[in-house]
């Protein structure tokens, strides 16, 4: 995914991580997608062109897990509850599944623009 980031500044100073990451934990506490048993990819929108391409190049086992965890958060979201602590997603639990399919699809979409933007110079 495109834009300016600072993780890998913010990782190589003790500092920088020592303040933001007690607030990015109290982040990921309130948006509360953990207690309904998801992961973080699991809460991105399938709106674009680039995500709804990741998802598709998911190997199936990962695609049928992911259908799996959306169906029963929808259950918790319909009955009012959430997960007990046995079912909640653990943060060492939370992995980036789908981020990196999604960095690659964005590198070859973009590549593609570049491609049938070329312009050609003959004579």
């Amino acid at each position: 995914m495109s834009g300016i980031t600072l993780v890998n500044q913010v990782k190589a100073s003790k500092f920088l991580s020592g303040v933001l990451q007690p607030v990015a934990n109290a982040f990921v506490n309130a948006a509360g997608y953990r207690k309904l048993g998801l992961r973080y990819d699991d809460v991105l929108r399938e709106e674009t062109d680039i995500i709804r391409e990741a998802v598709n190049r998911l190997p199936d086992n990962e695609g049928y897990e992911r259908v799996y965890r959306m169906k029963v958060a929808f259950q918790y979201s319909l009955s009012h509850t959430i997960a007990t602590k046995d079912n909640t997603l653990k943060p060492e639990d939370d992995i980036r599944y789908l981020t990196p399919i999604i960095d690659e699809v964005a590198a070859e979409f973009a590549e593609k623009e570049d491609f049938n933007n070329i312009k050609s110079y003959s004579k």
